[in-house]
């Protein structure tokens, strides 16, 4: 990313913090979205942008998951019972939430 020279007077803005899913829709303009990744990389707001996409996949993933783990059938009663078939569900329901993140935040 280019920045232009300054006299120094300006401290350097610090750049958000990106996390998993930001990453992955900075990866995935860089090799499908060239023309959007420039522009956003020329007005410095690409690192708001994945900040941003990773907020709303988190807090999406944190929407969906107790419905897919109500309808997968893993209560806590199961998870008393049997613990393994437990974690083996909840692990499906992480599975399926991050996918419907991805389609529906990263890979647009």
């Amino acid at each position: 990313m280019r920045r232009l020279i300054d006299n120094g007077t300006t401290p350097p803005a610090r750049l958000p913090h990106i996390g998993h899913y930001g990453h992955l829709r900075k990866s995935y303009l860089e090799g499908y979205r060239p023309d959007l990744y420039t522009a956003l990389a020329a007005s410095e707001k690409l690192y708001e942008h994945c900040a941003e996409i990773d907020e709303a996949a988190r807090s999406r993933i944190d929407l969906i998951m107790p419905q897919l783990a109500r309808s997968a059938g893993a209560t806590e009663a199961l998870k008393a019972t049997d613990p393994m078939k437990w974690v083996g569900l909840m692990n499906a329901c992480r599975a399926q939430a991050e996918e419907i993140a991805k389609f529906e935040l990263i890979y647009v």
